[in-house]
């Protein structure tokens, strides 16, 4: 897999030739129909590996593929994997379902949050059912999950997005963000991050404004439109999510503004293949998906299985990317984000 972690926690990147036999994605979208089924005891206990994925929307590629390496997991460890989700990724639109999967009883509810608000209140009735709480790639607040699975250090996102706009427009000009929702935790701390090491080591790029496309791929396409309309001068688009950024890419492709404005951000390598051979987009950065859900998934077993609490020191083990250690506030880090360009991007297969 892309990334793996020793005993000592840090992350390397791992034999190019596996990735494409272990991640292999079959875009199913929802693979157990919704299903939790596993141990009728109550969520919690230590026999029940009955695990959910809960993605902010279904029909997102790059749900389907982190909710392919959790289902991987679960297979190995003997546990029994559903994904269930709403079409739209609105702040509310995870509650019923949350609350729809505390009353069945599942043993571990993974869960990408909308709004780090929002479903606060259904995971705590969930936690206090006994059913263990992970978030991964959008955290809630801490108080609302027993562990986070973050798929790099956010600082390291920022900072790779940021070089890659910088080196594609000669550190100069005016530059755009397309995010998802107005409300995405990951996506808002991303951008203030990234806005901040722009103003301080960048003084020569300006960010004109920031729109959300709400990982609706209509919607990105045309806040991609509007913005180079508003923006005569744009120089590049960082989109830091991979919803946005295949969206932007379409729409530049077949513009006058392919090759004049650079795009970057957050995308899968089958994304965004077709636009990096055609020169539509130079680079651009993600870590591996598929490791992220299998991550998340181990955690659910520990955490079921009483092997971690979500404490900070706690030590538990990841299958195929071997051991993890929980940091402060129960975050688990997955690895650092990797740079796909022309010269390698036909290496993966994701």
């Amino acid at each position: 897999m892309l990334f793996h972690k020793n005993g000592s926690g840090k992350a390397r990147v791992g034999a190019i030739a596996a990735i494409a036999v272990s991640i292999a994605l079959v875009a199913t979208g929802c693979s157990s129909g919704g299903s939790t089924g596993g141990s009728t005891d109550g969520g919690g206990d230590k026999a029940n590996l009955a695990i959910t994925f809960l993605p902010k929307n279904l029909g997102n590629a790059y749900f389907d593929t982190s909710d392919k390496g959790g289902e991987k997991a679960i297979g190995e460890f003997g546990g029994t994997y559903a994904e269930v989700g709403p079409s739209e990724a609105t702040p509310d639109a995870q509650v019923s379902y949350i609350n729809t999967l505390t009353q069945q009883g599942v043993g571990a509810i993974v869960v990408s949050a909308n709004d780090p608000k929002a479903i606060g209140g259904a995971l705590n009735e969930a936690r206090d059912a006994g059913v263990k709480v992970v978030t991964y790639d959008s955290d809630t607040d801490a108080e609302f999950r027993d562990v986070f699975i973050n798929q790099a250090d956010s600082a390291g996102i920022a900072k790779v997005q940021v070089d890659l706009i910088a080196a594609q427009i000669g550190d100069a000009g005016e530059v755009a963000i397309l995010s998802a929702s107005a409300n995405a935790t990951n996506q808002n701390a991303w951008i203030e991050l990234m806005k901040t090491d722009i103003a301080d080591n960048h003084p020569n790029i300006t960010v004109v404004e920031t729109v959300y496309g709400d990982d609706d791929d209509q919607t990105s396409f045309d806040k991609t439109a509007a913005l180079l309309q508003t923006h005569p001068n744009l120089k590049g688009i960082i989109s830091p999510t991979t919803v946005g950024i295949a969206a932007a890419a379409r729409y530049l492709q077949t513009s006058e503004y392919k090759g004049k404005v650079a795009l970057t951000g957050l995308g899968t390598p089958n994304q965004m293949r077709d636009y990096v051979t055609d020169g539509t987009v130079t680079a651009f950065a993600l870590w591996n998906p598929a490791d992220l859900g299998y991550l998340a998934a181990y955690a659910a077993k520990a955490l079921v299985e009483g092997t971690i609490t979500g404490a900070e020191g706690d030590t538990f083990e990841a299958g195929d990317l071997g051991s993890y250690t929980v940091g402060a506030d129960g975050v688990v880090l997955l690895g650092d984000p990797f740079e796909f360009n022309k010269d390698n991007i036909a290496d993966f297969d994701f």
